[in-house]
C-alpha cells in the first residue's frame, strides 16, 4: 500500500455537489441546485450544518455547498449541508 492509498479524501467527495439556488431566511428554508440540475429542497430545523459555515444565516444564494439527501413523508429533502472551501475545487475534474 502506499502513501496514496492512505490519503484521506477530501470532505467534499463524500457529498453531491450544488449551490444554494434560493434562500427563504423568515421561513428558515432553501433550495439546492445539484449540478446535475435537480432542484432539493431544505429545511433549517432538519438540516445538519457542517464545514466552514455552522448556521442557518451564515447561508448565502449561490454558495457552493456538499450535501446529502434522505426521504421524508414530504419526500427526498436535503439533510446536511456541507460549506467547506474544497468544495469549488471538487466542482472542477484536474485537467
Amino acid at each position: 500500500m502506499t502513501d496514496a492509498d492512505q490519503a484521506p479524501t477530501p470532505a467534499s467527495g463524500r457529498f453531491y455537489r450544488g449551490i444554494i439556488k434560493k434562500l427563504f431566511v423568515g421561513a428558515g428554508r432553501g433550495v439546492v441546485l445539484s449540478d446535475s440540475g435537480r432542484e432539493t429542497p431544505f429545511i433549517a430545523p432538519h438540516v445538519q450544518l457542517i464545514g466552514e459555515v455552522l448556521r442557518f444565516e451564515g447561508l448565502r444564494e449561490g454558495m457552493r455547498v456538499g450535501f446529502d439527501v434522505g426521504w421524508t413523508s414530504r419526500g427526498l429533502r436535503v439533510t446536511l449541508l456541507y460549506t467547506g472551501s474544497d468544495i469549488d475545487a471538487a466542482a472542477d475534474p484536474p485537467a
